[in-house]
């Protein structure tokens, strides 16, 4: 049971290619390896802590008011996150720019408090985090690899094919992340055999 909490986020119930959440900053950030891994971090820091958080909490917050309580929790620990960064990595701080701090936004984050932390137990909602976090990061630094080799012949801006490599712009921008990440749900979905029902 705790080690379905982990893996299956990683792959028969992703939040990005399964649940399709999380779309926005899978597209925004996924330019650099190195920004994508930061947010990553970021995220995944943020969605283990706050069903920690919420999980413990979950006996004391009154059901009217647990949705303003559970987002009070993700935003103060976005606000520590984004501190952190502008502290430690400024640079990439700034190339991430509001994508950070829009984390409290993030469907996945929000849904896991809701959805899980605020009915279970704190171990398995720690672990349920750790796992969505985790599943997220998996198709954001695929999409980011893709984008960035492609696009920019580089892998964490290191250059890794001869001089001379005709980049292709179009995995830099929007539509091809839009196809890289169209690509990762296929073939997840193939692989796992999921369906939509009409």
């Amino acid at each position: 049971m705790a080690a379905r909490l982990v893996t299956d986020p990683l792959s028969e119930n992703n939040p990005i290619t399964v649940q399709v959440l999380g779309i926005c900053s899978a597209l925004a950030v996924t330019v650099k390896v190195e920004t994508a891994f930061v947010m990553c971090l970021a995220l995944t820091f943020v969605i283990t802590c706050s069903n920690l958080i919420v999980s413990l909490l979950r006996r004391m917050i009154p059901g009217r008011i647990r949705m303003i309580v559970e987002m009070s929790v993700i935003a103060s620990l976005v606000v520590v996150t984004d501190e952190v960064l502008r502290a430690y990595l400024f640079d990439i701080s700034r190339q991430l720019s509001v994508f950070v701090g829009l984390i409290i936004t993030n469907c996945i984050v929000m849904g896991r408090a809701e959805a899980f932390a605020i009915q279970n137990p704190p171990g398995s909602s720690l672990l349920d985090g750790l796992g969505n976090g985790l599943g997220y990061s998996l198709i954001l630094m695929l999409v980011a690899i893709g984008r960035e080799v492609i696009g920019s012949g580089t892998f964490w801006s290191i250059p890794i094919f001869p001089e001379g490599y005709p980049t292709n712009g179009l995995a830099i921008l929007a539509p091809g992340a839009f196809i890289i990440l169209g690509l990762l749900i296929w073939i997840q979905r193939t692989l796992i055999g999921k369906t939509e029902e009409a």
